[in-house]
């Protein structure tokens, strides 16, 4: 058994996204291995209420340190309010804060943010150094950025712009993936962007936990959900097109028994709705907001297809649709479209933004007029979540990882 030395910049058991992935990876790490993890002190009060409330033996493999910057290197940040610029700085000052910790160690990890394009300086350490997993959210193709104001096209380029810098230019970028022994990166994009040759392997980030499931689906409603924010980046305007398309499609009784839930919030949920009117759908799309975990979770497990043409490198609600055994239908891109197969979902191909949103529509037509179809995907959505999107997947990955050090 090895001790892993990981930095988690984000980590809470009670939330999902990036912090509960940091809580995730840590428990992964400590299956096999001693870890040592080291998070920000604002992780702190719901970590140790966590551990308290929900006991567990495998904590005794766990050792968590907090590490912040000085106030006075810190007060301007609130919230996401520059988070980014925020982890730069502690991704630095943190090599200082391990050295002086005196501790033994045998490996180190950087585990998030999952950034392909900022750099770790974990390598200073003089020990095998694991980067990952990081990506990067690809560009977004204009025709689907059409619907939306102008600022959403251009800050995605200027973003898009600040990437290309790091990765062409960034000294300590270069330095962190020619120095890392292993490279986890997220999909097939990150070794082309970052001209990798050797020490890398290709797999998802995100996983998530069995909630349980059933082979019988006993909704009669056809329910399709979606959920993330509503920015452009998750494509809900599309979700909503291709529904529209469906619906106007079908006779009289078939469209009294669709129905579409979009769960989340976001600075677009007002223009969401107002495409909702126009399609004249409204009667027949619920927005909720941000649920309970568990209560999301629920509304998965009764629902009959996941539509998720989002734009994003990642997507944990496709791992999580695909343990209830969701069909999912996306686009064929470098994110959802990497997770799903002809087994478990159904990938449209990126096109013009009419096409785009009539082939969703169709693809959601198939699976409400074909029910043997739907059944066999989603058995194949369960049996994709087991094999791939497990979090025990995740673990044995990285131990595979740690032992060819």
């Amino acid at each position: 058994m090895k001790t892993i030395l990981a930095t988690t910049y984000a980590v809470n058991p009670y939330k999902g996204s990036e912090d509960g992935m940091g809580w995730n990876f840590v428990l992964q790490i400590a299956r096999f291995n001693k870890v040592i993890a080291i998070t920000r002190e604002n992780n702190r009060q719901a970590i140790e209420k966590f551990m308290l409330q929900n006991p567990n033996d495998i904590y005794s493999n766990m050792t968590f340190l907090y590490f912040d910057l000085p106030y006075w290197m810190r007060f301007w940040k609130k919230g996401n309010r520059g988070a980014m610029f925020y982890y730069l700085l502690w991704q630095k000052g943190i090599v200082s804060f391990i050295n002086n910790q005196k501790i033994q160690y045998d490996i180190v990890h950087n585990v998030n943010f999952h950034n392909d394009w900022t750099p770790s300086y974990l390598w200073k350490l003089g020990k095998p150094f694991v980067w990952g997993p990081v990506g990067h959210h690809p560009l977004i193709p204009s025709q689907y950025l059409a619907p939306y104001s102008k600022k959403y096209w251009i800050k995605d380029r200027l973003t898009w712009m600040v990437k290309q810098y790091f990765w062409k230019f960034s000294y300590n970028l270069h330095r962190c993936k020619n120095q890392a022994s292993h490279i986890w990166c997220m999909n097939e994009s990150v070794p082309e962007i970052l001209e990798l040759s050797n020490n890398f392997s290709i797999n998802p980030s995100v996983a998530t936990q069995d909630f349980g499931w059933s082979e019988q689906q006993k909704n009669e409603t056809f329910t399709v959900i979606s959920a993330g924010r509503f920015v452009p980046l998750k494509g809900f305007d599309l979700t909503i097109e291709a529904f529209a398309k469906m619906i106007k499609s079908m006779p009289h009784e078939d469209k009294k028994n669709c129905q579409l839930i979009l769960v989340g919030n976001g600075p677009e949920e007002g223009m969401l709705q107002k495409k909702c009117a126009k399609n004249n759908i409204e009667h027949q799309v619920k927005f909720i907001s941000w649920l309970e975990r568990d209560v999301l979770m629920h509304m998965f497990k009764t629902s009959s297809v996941f539509l998720f043409p989002s734009h994003e490198g990642a997507g944990m609600v496709v791992a999580e649709a695909l343990s209830f055994g969701l069909p999912v239908i996306c686009l064929q891109n470098e994110g959802p479209g990497e997770f799903i197969n002809e087994t478990c979902g159904i990938k449209i191909k990126m096109s013009n933004y009419e096409n785009t949103s009539e082939a969703l529509s169709e693809a959601l037509k198939s699976l409400y007029f074909d029910s043997n179809k739907r059944n066999k995907l989603r058995v194949g959505a369960r049996k994709r979540f087991e094999n791939i999107f497990h979090w025990d997947r995740r673990g044995e990955q990285l131990q595979k990882i740690y032992a060819e050090l």
